[in-house]
């Protein structure tokens, strides 16, 4: 993160506002990967499975997702799902006015289709991340229909991150995380890496969930692999927070510094985007190691940025109760909502077959 956006950030907290915000604008998604967590029966914690959801499109998807970033005023929003491009004439409108907001965007996608070419032009406060399991046998086994041959063809003359999630299996073969790197790092398209590693839920056992030993030696590599490949964009000190997870999603600052709406644009996800009962002790989230890295800085004697951080918290709940009654009879300009549905493509607003 730079300097900057910190001070942003610390601005919005002391405010009582989260300064990120991650919405899953579809419960539609062609793919079935194991391990997904957005499709857990827990992941919502209503009893309701994501694909039971009911969600939006057209003019109410955009007018929502327009309204709940009015509402909830973030620095950072992230478009997930399901796959958010199955909504990707939506978000031909949804990008560029939330860009207008000021608000950066993150796409995540498997890029099952074409990224839209008006993409090509945001040279700021946009990125997209493609997820990929891992080389190519694995990932179409996996991903299918985003398979390899696929995501290379959509994502041509585009600049994205690729973002791979470490599963035991992967570990369990020697120089994986090296091949990875060295397939997608010489790609023109590809501007950074990230890798996060699995998490599961309290008490599951699954064949993507590293070993105690595993995790060490998956730690250790990626502090050598960042020296080889400079698109691996991860700083030492965040790798080396894999090793000591937030023990909660109270400890965890990504957590108490994001929101996550589900498709229905009202559901809260908690306590983390992972919903359900997340097993903080495998905690393998980039995100998380990220915040934790800026919140284990040492800025004076013995005190660090998230001590900071956590003050700025309990100022920013008190300041939040003084006003809470304001912002709940707020709902956001609607003026902006309307100028949004005003250059709404005509094709949107009928059944198209999605």
């Amino acid at each position: 993160m730079k300097k900057s956006e910190v001070v942003q950030a610390w601005g919005r907290i002391l405010r009582g506002i989260r300064p990120t915000l991650s919405i899953e604008i579809t419960r539609e998604c062609p793919l079935h990967c194991p391990g997904c967590y957005a499709y857990e029966d827990m992941h919502l914690g209503t009893g309701v499975n994501l694909r039971r959801l009911a969600d939006k499109k057209g003019d109410e998807l955009i007018a929502g997702v327009l309204g709940v970033v009015d509402e909830y005023r973030p620095l950072h929003v992230s478009l997930v799902g399901g796959e958010p491009l199955v909504r990707y004439r939506e978000l031909e409108v949804i990008v560029p006015e939330l860009r207008r907001r000021g608000v950066h965007v993150q796409v995540v996608t498997s890029a099952v289709r074409p990224l839209p070419e008006s993409w090509k032009a945001f040279r700021d406060k946009f990125t997209v991340a493609v997820s990929i399991d891992g080389l190519q046998p694995e990932h179409d086994l996996r991903r299918r229909p985003a398979t390899y041959e696929r995501i290379l063809k959509h994502i041509a003359g585009h600049r994205v991150i690729i973002h791979c999630t470490v599963t035991g299996q992967m570990v369990k073969r020697a120089g994986y995380l090296n091949d990875f790197l060295a397939f997608w790092t010489p790609r023109p398209e590809i501007g950074k890496v990230w890798f996060s590693f699995f998490t599961p839920q309290r008490g599951a056992m699954s064949p993507e969930v590293l070993t105690p030993e595993e995790r060490a030696q998956t730690i250790e590599l990626l502090l050598k692999l960042r020296e080889a490949y400079p698109k691996l964009d991860m700083r030492a000190s965040v790798i080396r927070e894999f090793a000591r997870p937030p023990e909660s999603p109270e400890e965890c600052i990504f957590a108490k510094t994001t929101h996550t709406i589900s498709a229905d644009l009202k559901t809260r996800v908690t306590p983390c985007q992972f919903g359900g009962d997340p097993d903080c002790s495998q905690c393998g989230c980039m995100a998380s190691m990220g915040l934790a890295a800026v919140g284990n800085y040492k800025l004076i004697g013995g005190l660090t940025a998230g001590h900071v951080f956590r003050a700025s918290f309990a100022v920013g709940d008190k300041v939040k109760s003084l006003t809470q009654r304001a912002r709940r009879t707020h709902k956001g300009p609607a003026g902006a909502r309307v100028s949004a549905l005003k250059i709404l493509p005509a094709s949107v607003n009928g059944e198209d077959g999605r």
